[in-house]
């Protein structure tokens, strides 16, 4: 505003010197003509005055329009400013309304779960009693499954155990063939090569036999016991007790601590 007002005010001035100029010029033509009334009648309608107050009029007017409206929109971004500034508020104060009434109904909820110190020590000795079963249910099952390990190994080792003796079973038929071979060897053919190495293979077999955990069982002479003998005969011999393995028949044999096959015997009256 303020340039349009200095751009008005040149363009004014401007006008007033050409005004000016003009007169002088109209004065110099009236003096060479000698007419002074005239060129004094005709001075009168160029007196610029009159013109000059009323453009700053004009411009003043114009100036406190332009201000006037400048006042007014300011007012009006103030007004709009103030409104929104209500509306925040209004919505801030609805916000912590809502918070308010969130935090009192989540202090009711808790309020009806716990509503006393006794219900939540209810609770608490429920929970207690609750842990207690869970940790007896545990040791329980720690000792169920002790058990059942300690019997799964003592099942594989009577299982080891059971084909070892299948297998060994098997092998003492050849173990009587071997004595009864060398038993019917004369004393004059036992000198042989055959001979031998008859008698070589079988103390070959009875060592393996004994590393593996198979022992002879001890009859004659003993007391008759029927957890390891089979009597099949009975004698009447007066040197010998009542009760007593006069006679073997078949030799047994022990594996390990469990019977593999009972010894055949003759018992004595």
């Amino acid at each position: 505003m303020k340039k349009d007002y200095k751009k008005r005010s040149r363009n004014i001035n401007r006008t007033i010197k050409i005004t000016d100029l003009d007169a002088e010029e109209k004065k110099k033509q009236s003096s060479g003509n000698k007419k002074p009334n005239a060129s004094k009648e005709k001075e009168k309608p160029f007196v610029v005055e009159p013109k000059k107050e009323d453009a700053f009029e004009a411009m003043d007017e114009k100036t406190k329009a332009a201000e006037e409206a400048q006042a007014s929109a300011a007012e009006a971004v103030e007004a709009e400013a103030a409104k929104s500034e209500a509306e925040v508020e209004a919505v801030s104060g609805e916000v912590e309304g809502e918070a308010q009434a969130g935090a009192s109904e989540g202090k009711e909820k808790k309020r009806g779960l716990f509503g006393d110190d006794d219900e939540a020590d209810e609770a608490l000795s429920k929970k207690d009693e609750q842990i207690a079963e869970l940790q007896d249910q545990q040791k329980r099952l720690m000792a169920e499954f002790d058990n059942f390990r300690k019997r799964t190994e003592k099942e594989k080792s009577s299982m080891y155990e059971i084909g070892a003796k299948s297998i060994l079973e098997k092998i003492l038929p050849i173990v009587d063939n071997f004595e009864r071979g060398l038993a019917s060897i004369s004393e004059e053919e036992k000198q042989s090569g055959f001979a031998n190495g008859m008698d070589l293979v079988y103390k070959q077999l009875l060592k393996m036999l004994e590393d593996v955990g198979v022992k002879p069982i001890e009859a004659v002479g003993q007391p008759f016991d029927p957890n390891f003998h089979n009597a099949v005969m009975h004698v009447e011999d007066e040197n010998l007790g009542e009760n007593v393995v006069a006679q073997e028949f078949q030799k047994g044999y022990m594996y390990r601590d469990s019977v593999l096959r009972h010894s055949m015997v003759q018992v004595a009256n």
